[in-house]
């Protein structure tokens, strides 16, 4: 999983968060467990691409989530996409 400070580089969001299931049915039931979760906090939240589940994009305002099967992340690559350094701050 990793997390990119967008303040100032985006008028989007203030965070991404990128993060990888091992199959569709994975990235499935970690989109709408974590969609289900911010309801439950009183947050909002819309989703994409949970029918083919290859890569799913959570709206949750002021955070982005991104959750891919690897080899779609890999080919997409947002990390190097955004500049993100691995090494920097902010990776979890």
């Amino acid at each position: 999983m990793v997390v990119i400070d967008l303040e100032g580089k985006s008028s989007i969001a203030d965070h991404m968060i990128i993060a990888s299931g091992r199959s569709t049915r994975q990235v499935a039931s970690m989109a709408q467990k974590m969609v289900e979760r911010i309801k439950k906090a009183g947050g909002t939240a819309r989703i994409e691409g949970l029918p083919n589940a290859d890569w799913v994009l959570i709206d949750a305002g002021d955070v982005i989530v991104h959750l891919f099967r690897p080899e779609v992340r890999s080919f997409y690559n947002l990390e190097r996409m955004w500049g993100f350094d691995d090494t920097a701050e902010g990776n979890a």
